[in-house]
């Protein structure tokens, strides 16, 4: 299994995120879907996910976004 690593801003604060190829290639798709910036995307779902690792919580949306 290899993670592919990307880094962000989010709320002023540099982070990395490693998830598997897969699950990127859904989180692009819905960010150009609805015509934002990847790191728009992963912002929202950073700012909803609660007390959830960003990791789990972009696996999830990827897996929602896959089925819905």
């Amino acid at each position: 299994m290899t993670l592919k690593k990307r880094s962000f801003s989010l709320s002023g604060h540099r982070t990395s995120v490693a998830l598997e190829a897969e699950f990127w290639a859904v989180i692009d798709a819905s960010a150009q879907k609805d015509g934002i910036a990847l790191a728009a995307l992963v912002a929202r779902i950073d700012a909803s996910r609660g007390e959830r690792p960003l990791a789990s919580a972009l696996r999830l949306f990827a897996l929602d976004a896959k089925g819905g």
